[in-house]
């Protein structure tokens, strides 16, 4: 189908995950009757997972039949069928659930459009809080908050102090000789960890410079907050600082990553990762 990649396009997915997240946010009132399920990977999922995966790929397909939907929480197809794909949504239902199990707010909605390999559209929405992230390719980054659209840009570095964002729950131990080489660079490093996407969406809206990820995460996990990121002037790369892909092998793990700002900082000179 012959889609276009524009703001009309952006707010009707921004309402679908909108809705996803009107769903979650009722379970959420309630801690009490959250009942969670162990996977076969360990990862934990509960019915705002369910709940919010069921209203994104229905309300998807109504918009755009013939786009195939891939969610965290839909059945995996083979690389044979997904390498086929040219333009595919890629989904996180609800990203932290963790998060949202311990009550702590830091969960978002996921929902991005791959085209040939790359993020085009993103939304990142927060059940909690009236705000989202959204993007769409060639027009802009912006944080939308009690609906007020403002465009949003990746800060300048500034000098001689870098804000870095980090998991709460993964890649501690290794994140930590990459700190201390930059401290020894003469840089004074302001540390702050947290769940789910939000830490690109910090990045992209000039609040911190750089999230290394030295830990696992799912392409679902990124996808659409690299979108808002790359909108936003950053850029996601592997840790050769190559440009982070989607769907371009059998596994759906991403390699570690660096989500990072300021363009014009001498990223590789600081960030030697292994």
């Amino acid at each position: 189908m012959n889609l276009t990649l524009d703001r009309a396009l952006l707010q009707q997915v921004l309402a679908i995950a909108e809705a996803a997240g009107e769903a979650i946010r009722a379970i959420y009132e309630h801690p009490d009757k959250v009942a969670v399920i162990t996977k076969s990977d360990d990862s934990p999922v509960t019915a705002a997972d369910h709940a919010a995966h069921a209203i994104i790929v229905e309300r998807l397909t109504q918009l755009t039949p013939d786009i195939p939907v891939l969610s965290e929480e839909s059945d995996m197809p083979t690389f044979e069928v997904r390498r086929q794909w040219t333009r595919y949504w890629l989904v996180d239902p609800l990203d932290g659930t963790k998060e949202f199990i311990e009550g702590s707010g830091e969960f978002t909605v996921n929902i991005a459009l791959i085209e040939q390999h790359q993020p085009v559209l993103g939304v990142v929405t927060v059940p909690v809080k009236d705000l989202a992230y959204v993007a769409v390719k060639g027009t802009g980054a912006f944080r939308i908050e009690q609906g007020q659209w403002q465009l949003i840009r990746v800060r300048p570095v500034p000098d001689k102090r870098l804000a870095i964002v980090g998991s709460r729950r993964h890649g501690a131990e290794k994140l930590q000789p990459v700190l201390t080489r930059i401290e020894n660079s003469g840089f004074q490093v302001e540390m702050a960890n947290m769940g789910s996407s939000l830490k690109f969406c910090l990045i992209a809206e000039g609040k911190a410079d750089c999230y290394p990820r030295l830990g696992p995460t799912s392409e679902w996990d990124t996808a659409a907050a690299q979108a808002v990121l790359l909108e936003a002037g950053g850029c996601v790369v592997d840790t050769k600082f190559v440009a982070l892909q989607y769907n371009r092998k059998e596994s759906l793990l991403n390699p570690e990553f660096l989500a990072l700002g300021d363009p014009a900082f001498d990223w590789p000179r600081y960030l030697q990762i292994g």
